[in-house]
């Protein structure tokens, strides 16, 4: 196999997730609900070779678009992800993560005193920092693994 030929094949429909940072793959399909249970078809690529990243991870999702809050936590672990959007076997659009200036609902808060806690009915909310997320209820702040606070 050279260079130029495909790792994994071409998908009909669905959305391919590129320049993720190598090693992030797994997180990506956690993110995604992604357990391998449900019957999904994905393929991954983790590691290969980037100019830009050095290595990065590639995730193929088949038959399925991406929801706006799964880009949003998606783009805490990935900030440099593109998005392609597959019809056809053709990418009919692409465009790279934004990150948003705050996420609810979709994490949980490491610190057991917070109001958002499971006592209290209150949702989550973090603002996004370039660093990390911050907490808005209780100001705990989470610089790593931050997809190790994802709600599954």
């Amino acid at each position: 196999m050279t260079d130029q030929e495909l790792r994994v094949s071409k998908i009909q429909r669905g959305t391919v997730i590129d320049h993720i940072p190598g090693g992030q793959a797994l997180n990506v399909l956690a993110i995604l609900g992604i357990d391998g249970t449900e019957g999904d078809v994905v393929s991954i690529g983790m590691n290969v070779p980037s100019d830009r990243l050095g290595r990065k991870d590639v995730v193929k999702v088949e038959g399925r678009e991406l929801s706006q809050s799964e880009l949003d936590v998606l783009s805490l672990i990935a900030p440099d992800a593109s998005i392609n959007i597959i019809r056809e076997f053709e990418v009919r659009q692409k465009h790279r993560v934004d990150r948003p200036e705050r996420v609810t609902g979709v994490l949980e808060c490491p610190n057991h005193n917070c109001i958002t806690s499971e006592s209290e009915p209150v949702e989550t909310e973090f603002e996004v920092l370039d660093g990390g997320i911050r907490c808005v209820y209780c100001d705990t702040i989470i610089r790593e693994n931050i997809a190790s606070h994802i709600y599954v």
